[in-house]
C-alpha cells in the first residue's frame, strides 16, 4: 500500500471513531436531558448535589427570580449577602425588615470598636438567627439586647449559609467589629451546606487537604456569568453528579467528609475568634421534626454534641429546652422557622447560658 493511502486510511478511521464518540456523548446528552426535564424521575436521581440546585437557580432565573429572595444581594466571597440599608422592607409584615449600612439585620449602626463598658457579640447563623418570618424586633438576636442591656449583639446571619460561608463573613466582617463573643448558631441543614458549592446561590466551600482546609469556588461568579456559562454545561455531566453524590450519600462515604470538614470548620471559627480576642460558643437550634417528635435524633444532633464534649467547647443544645416548654403547652411553629415565641425562647435560654459561662454580667 502507498504511503499516502495509508495515512488516509488512518485519518479515516480517527475521523471515524471521533463521530462515533460524538454520537455517543450527543445521545447520552440528550438521555440526561430528557431525565432532568421530568420532575418525576429528575427528583429521584438528583440528590444533594451542587448540580441539582445550580439548575434549580438557572430555572427560577429563566423565570424572573435571579436569588430566593428581593432582599438578597450578590456577594463575591459569601455568594449572597443582605443588601444594605433597606428600609422597611415588607416579606413578613408591614416594615418588617429593615438593614444596616453594613448589611447587618436591624436599622442600628455599629461602629468598628464597642462602646465602654458593653460587652459585644458577633451573632453568626443561617435563616433561623437571621430571623426568616418575624420582624427585626422579634428575632432572638434583638430580643437577646433587651435581656442584656450591657451587651451589643451584631446580627451577621444570612439565609441559607453554611458554616463555610459564616467562616468567610467572620473572617472578612465579623472580628473588624472587636467582638468579645462569637456566638454560632447551629443548624442541622448548614452541615450540608458545606459540601455544596451551589446551593441558594453560587458559594464558596472549603475542603480538606492534608488536614488542612482550603478554599474552593472562590471568588464566586456574578450571576451574569452564571447564566452565560450554562450554555457550555452539560446536562450528561450534571446527571453523573447528581448520581454519583446520591451513592456517596448512601454509602456513607459523604457523611465522614462532611462531618469531617464540619469539624474543621467549627474549629477554624473558634481559633480565627480567639486570635481576635474572642470567646467562642456554638448553639444547637432545632426545628420541624426535631420539635415534635421526641424519639428522632439526628446525625447532626450526634455531631453536634460530640463535637461539643471532644473539644471541651461552649456549647448549649435548646432541643431538650424547647421540647421541656413544648411538654408544658408552650406553642412553636413546625415545620419550618419559628414564630417570635420561638425566637424569645432562644434569647431567653442564651441570656441564661451566657451569665451562667461568665461570658456577660449577670
Amino acid at each position: 500500500m502507498a504511503p499516502g493511502r495509508g495515512r488516509a486510511s488512518i485519518i479515516g478511521r480517527l475521523l471515524r471513531g471521533l463521530l462515533a464518540v460524538a454520537v455517543v456523548f450527543a445521545t447520552l446528552e440528550a438521555s440526561a436531558r430528557l431525565v432532568l426535564s421530568r420532575d418525576v424521575i429528575s427528583e429521584r436521581v438528583r440528590g444533594t448535589s451542587s448540580a441539582a440546585w445550580r439548575l434549580d437557580w438557572i430555572n427560577r432565573h429563566r423565570d424572573g427570580v435571579e436569588i430566593y429572595y428581593s432582599f438578597d444581594v450578590y456577594h463575591p466571597t459569601r455568594g449572597w449577602a443582605l443588601k444594605p440599608d433597606l428600609r422597611d422592607a415588607d416579606p413578613y409584615g408591614p416594615g418588617s425588615l429593615n438593614s444596616n449600612s453594613a448589611g447587618m439585620r436591624g436599622v442600628r449602626e455599629f461602629s468598628t470598636e464597642p462602646a465602654d463598658g458593653m460587652t459585644r457579640i458577633v451573632l453568626l447563623g443561617d435563616s433561623f438567627a437571621f430571623g426568616e418570618e418575624v420582624a427585626d424586633s422579634e428575632t432572638f438576636a434583638h430580643r437577646l439586647q433587651e435581656l442584656l442591656p450591657q451587651v451589643e449583639v451584631l446580627n451577621l446571619g444570612v439565609h441559607g449559609y453554611g458554616h463555610d460561608q459564616m467562616l468567610v463573613y467572620l473572617r472578612e466582617e465579623g472580628l473588624r467589629y472587636h467582638p468579645d463573643i462569637v456566638l454560632l448558631g447551629f443548624v442541622q441543614d448548614d452541615m450540608q451546606r458545606n459540601m455544596l458549592s451551589f446551593r441558594d446561590y453560587a458559594k464558596p466551600r472549603f475542603e480538606l487537604a492534608d488536614g488542612a482546609l482550603e478554599l474552593r469556588s472562590s471568588p464566586v461568579p456574578a450571576p451574569d456569568e452564571v447564566v452565560a456559562g450554562e450554555r457550555y454545561r452539560s446536562r450528561f455531566l450534571d446527571l453523573v453528579d447528581m448520581v454519583g453524590q446520591a451513592a456517596l450519600w448512601r454509602s456513607g462515604v459523604n457523611q465522614r467528609r462532611m462531618e469531617a470538614v464540619t469539624a474543621a470548620l467549627l474549629d477554624e471559627i473558634a481559633e480565627a475568634s480567639a486570635a481576635g480576642g474572642a470567646a467562642t460558643a456554638f448553639f444547637y437550634l432545632p426545628h420541624s421534626e426535631e420539635l415534635t417528635n421526641p424519639d428522632l435524633t439526628l446525625d447532626a444532633e450526634r455531631f453536634f454534641t460530640d463535637y461539643c464534649d471532644e473539644r471541651d467547647a461552649l456549647c448549649l443544645n435548646l432541643r431538650p429546652t424547647f421540647r421541656q416548654r413544648m411538654a408544658h403547652g408552650f406553642a412553636v411553629k413546625t415545620p419550618g422557622h419559628w414564630q417570635e415565641s420561638g425566637h424569645q425562647l432562644v434569647a431567653e435560654a442564651l441570656a441564661v447560658f451566657l451569665a451562667e459561662k461568665g461570658l456577660v454580667p449577670s
